[in-house]
């Protein structure tokens, strides 16, 4: 298979300039006035979010290679100079829209719907102004601590993503009769709600007002022998990304401790004020923070709106919003509790958060509990903040039991929390695997190992999402239960690698990165071409989260200008280009930004009919299938590639939430007018329910991907 040809920078986009556009997906379901009120608040609260952890790692990472005289191009041909320059342009236009759509649409409906958000305390009535006050009195002011800077007292450390307020304070000099600014600053303190619920004009009305607006309002207490000139909230956001050099680092997880207090002293990369901020303010701050003009935003609006997920979660409110999803009980665990004996009957289908993720706790737990279990094995990425699988392997450690975990301590932003999983775990007597040197372990595994009257059987759960009970419940994700020996020898063979032992010579089933995924995809790919070479129906489908491996990428070139119909679908980052004559006419891209968010990675091949499903942990990215261990595994139930072939199906279907990839780089929804509407994600919580309802949906499920043509639909 000759791909050179196809790996040229025309032929891609950039990664971070494609993350962007999906953070403007994001943004679309807020401007979306078909939504629920609440849930559009939700979608902005979730782009700002977004925004943040994308200076703080990859527009930090831009700026480190800058700094270090970096001057190789990207995959698209761009250097991280020019980057940083478009993504300064691109992100100023999509802060702006945030805050358009805040302010002329969401406020007001906000208002009409009994909800005010007090955005600036001048426009507090009498027994408003009287209770915020009151309020700063008894709960603010205690908590708070000015900090000035003057020739004793040097620039205070401002905390990363802290919000706080700069003013400008003076005292008259006696002497001189003159007027001389100093700096002061207070932090907005975390430990306080920031949005405070107040005395409403209108009866049967909500008033919430933010903490900020309180404090600036009161900040003369603050500092009772100045007279406080101007004061305004700023906010910056410092280079989060960890630099450990594990071959030097004789304890990782000590090392990784030291940097995450180093996170707090990174360089700041941005800077938020409000606008009309005071100009000598604003010259502090910039020289202060050694900042350039187009790392600064000015913003028209109360400052890092993540605090709307505050908002959203006020009570009385719920017509507003979609009506939450309870997750489906898992047909074959409703009426046999033993786990292992449903396992043994076959292979079993987790689709989450349509289904229970409960399955997937009382794994571990009746693990922990059975006599007949000797050891459980599991890879731990992210976890919740009270983690019920936790508490089980614990609990199985005391119990005698071997178990072996391997906790991630390079999770990006769980470093802090899975250390103190770590310790927790090591205290209950598990062995506890910090990864391997250099390679993050991103695969999602657990093995149990019991006793039975046949001899030692090995059960596995294997999972394209993480062991989160929290995020299970909003991230679509689809994992399997089998004892199939074959499995079992290889995620043995899996978590002997993980704790230092050499690889097998040989691997059954499952497919793991670093050593080989990238070859196998790769092969897979040609073989479809060779297929559509000879005139066979060739087809590929892929569903991941981020597609920008170039090799990946010219592969798929490569099987498009062949014939093969390509599918993807593609949530966030995709640096593949459609409608390339020759190239990639045959390439269809669509994202589905939805309630749920897509995490499920599912790869499917036609094979001249003979078609192979995959599922795993594993994005088409460099990082996954070079500098990860992950797992991808084929799916070989019959009644479960069914299953998977009906979710590709149904979501190339979807005409609610897909927004397809153009030729031109931009996303755009399909026409809806006199379409039958069909919300894939919707269409899953309605087949799940009915399910567990013993009421199972009439869905034609096709042995094989019969794709609908990106722009059409079923008419009404």
């Amino acid at each position: 298979m000759d791909i050179k040809k196809f790996e040229k920078p025309e032929y891609f986009g950039n990664r971070e300039l494609s993350w962007l556009k999906f953070n403007d997906r994001v943004l679309s379901e807020a401007r979306d006035k078909s939504l629920p009120l609440f849930e559009r608040l939700k979608f902005l609260s979730i782009t700002a979010s977004n925004l943040d952890e994308f200076f703080m790692v990859r527009v930090a990472s831009l700026k480190d290679q800058v700094h270090a005289g970096y001057s190789k191009t990207d995959i698209a041909g761009l250097t991280a100079k020019e980057q940083l320059k478009e993504i300064s342009v691109q992100t100023h236009e999509l802060v702006h829209m945030q805050y358009t759509t805040l302010n002329r649409s969401l406020l007001p409906a906000l208002a009409k719907s009994g909800m005010h958000l007090v955005v600036e305390h001048e426009l507090l009535n009498k027994e408003q102004g009287e209770f915020v006050d009151r309020y700063f009195e008894d709960n603010v002011y205690p908590v708070l601590t000015p900090m000035a800077m003057d020739s004793s007292r040097p620039f205070p450390l401002i905390r990363n993503k802290t919000l706080n307020i700069g003013a400008l304070i003076s005292k008259k000099d006696k002497k001189k009769g003159k007027e001389q600014l100093e700096f002061a600053t207070v932090q907005v303190p975390s430990v306080l709600p920031r949005v405070i619920q107040i005395p409403s004009a209108k009866k049967g009305d909500t008033t919430v007002i933010l903490l900020e607006e309180i404090i600036e309002r009161n900040i003369e207490k603050l500092f009772l022998s100045y007279n406080v000139v101007c004061a305004h909230p700023y906010r910056i956001m410092r280079n989060a990304d960890l630099t450990i050099d594990e071959d030097e680092a004789e304890d990782l997880l000590v090392e990784i401790q030291k940097q995450l207090k180093k996170r707090q002293w990174g360089e700041v990369i941005r800077l938020e004020v409000q606008e009309k901020t005071d100009e000598r303010l604003l010259k502090i701050l910039k020289t202060e923070f050694e900042i350039k003009e187009e790392d600064i935003f000015e913003i028209s609006g109360p400052l890092d709106l993540t605090m709307l997920m505050k908002v959203y979660g006020q009570e009385g409110f719920d017509k507003y919003r979609t009506p939450r999803y309870v997750p489906a009980p898992v047909p074959r665990f409703r009426e046999e509790k033993d786990i292992f004996k449903v396992i043994r009957k076959g292979d079993v289908f987790l689709h989450h958060p349509y289904m229970s993720f409960d399955p997937v706790v009382d794994f571990v737990r009746q693990a922990a509990k059975d006599p007949e279990v000797l050891a459980i094995k599991q890879t731990l990425y992210r976890v919740s903040g009270n983690s019920p699988i936790i508490a089980a392997l614990a609990q199985a450690a005391e119990n005698g039991k071997q178990v072996s975990v391997l906790v991630e301590l390079k999770a990006r932003f769980d470093e802090e929390n899975n250390i103190v999983w770590a310790k927790k775990l090591e205290k209950a007597g598990c062995h506890v695997i910090y990864g391997l040197v250099g390679l993050k372990t991103h695969s999602k595994i657990t093995l149990v190992v019991r006793r039975e009257e046949t001899g030692i059987r090995r059960y596995v759960h294997l999972a394209t999402g993480n062991y989160n009970d929290s995020t299970a419940k909003i991230y679509t994700d689809c994992g399997i239960f089998t004892c199939d020996e074959r499995f079992g020898e290889d995620a043995t063979a899996v978590f002997n690698m993980l704790s230092g032992y050499s690889e097998p010579k040989k691997w059954n089933k499952l497919i793991v990165a670093p050593i080989w995924m990238k070859d196998r995809f790769l092969k897979l790919i040609e073989r479809e071409a060779e297929h559509a070479k000879k005139g066979m129906p060739a087809y590929i489908v892929a569903k991941m989260n981020s597609l920008c491996d170039p090799v990946i990428m010219a592969a798929l070139y490569y099987a498009s200008s062949c014939g093969v119909q390509i599918y993807l679908l593609v949530r966030g980052i995709c640096c593949l280009k459609v409608g390339i004559p020759g190239v990639s006419e045959n390439i269809h891209v669509r994202s589905i930004v939805g309630d749920f968010l897509e995490h499920s990675r599912i790869f499917y091949f036609h094979n001249g009919g003979s078609e192979e499903i995959y599922m795993g942990s594993a994005d088409w990215m460099p990082r996954n299938l070079d500098r990860r261990v992950e797992i991808v595994f084929p799916v070989e139930d019959e009644a479960i590639k069914k299953e998977l072939v009906h979710i590709l199906t149904l979501e190339f279907k979807d005409n609610v939430k897909a927004h397809l990839l153009k030729s031109d780089g931009s996303y755009e929804k399909q026409d809806k007018r006199g379409k039958i509407l069909i919300n894939s994600q919707m269409e899953f919580c309605r087949e799940a329910t009915e399910q567990a309802q013993e009421k199972q949906a009439k869905k034609e499920k096709s042995r094989v991907f019969i794709p609908a043509e990106p722009a059409e639909d079923v008419e009404e």
